[in-house]
C-alpha cells in the first residue's frame, strides 16, 4: 500500500496527544495516513503493552489510519543504532509516503529525541540505493519522501 503520510511516533498515543487533530484532517482530506510506534510502550506508568495495543487499534480505527504497525524496539531504551534505523528505511520504503513526520527534537523523554534523530537518519537513508533493506526477503527499492516534519 502506497501512503500519502507517514507517522513515526515513540509510544502508542504520541501520534494522537501530538497531532490527533492533523491526523483527522489529514485523512479527512482522503490522504492515506499511516503510524508506526517504535515501541509497545510497555514501560509506561500508565498501562502496559496489551493495553496500549488495544487503545491504539481503537484510536487508529477512529482516526481511519490506513495502517497502524509498531516495530517493538525495548520501550525506555530507544537506542540510535544502525539496526533501529533500517527498521523506519524499511518502513518507508514499504509505504512509500510523501511526507514523514516524527516527533520535535526538543523534548524531555529521551525516547522522543531519538525518535526524531532516527527518523531524520532513516528519511536520509532511505533515498540511497546501496543501503539495503528487505521486504519478505525482496530487496527494496530506494525512496525519499518529500518532506519530514
Amino acid at each position: 500500500m502506497i501512503l500519502d503520510v507517514l507517522l513515526f511516533f515513540p509510544h502508542p498515543d504520541d501520534a494522537e496527544l501530538t497531532m490527533g487533530g492533523t491526523i483527522a484532517k489529514l485523512v479527512k482530506s482522503n490522504l492515506k495516513v499511516g503510524i508506526i510506534d517504535l515501541t509497545r510502550g510497555e514501560s509506561g506508568t500508565r498501562g502496559n503493552a496489551k493495553t496500549r495495543q488495544k487503545e491504539a487499534e481503537k484510536a487508529a480505527s477512529i482516526l481511519k489510519v490506513s495502517i497502524r504497525e509498531n516495530l517493538k524496539i525495548p520501550d525506555g531504551n530507544i537506542e540510535i543504532t544502525k539496526e533501529n534505523e533500517l527498521k523506519l528505511v524499511g518502513a518507508i520504503r514499504k509505504y512509500k509516503p510523501k511526507l514523514i513526520f516524527a516527533p520535535y527534537f526538543n523534548d524531555r523523554h529521551p525516547d522522543h529525541i531519538n525518535a526524531s534523530i532516527l527518523a531524520k537518519k532513516a528519511y536520509f537513508s532511505c533515498g540511497l540505493p546501496k543501503v539495503e533493506t528487505y521486504d519478505n526477503k525482496k530487496l527494496q527499492e530506494a525512496h525519499r519522501p518529500k518532506r519530514l516534519f
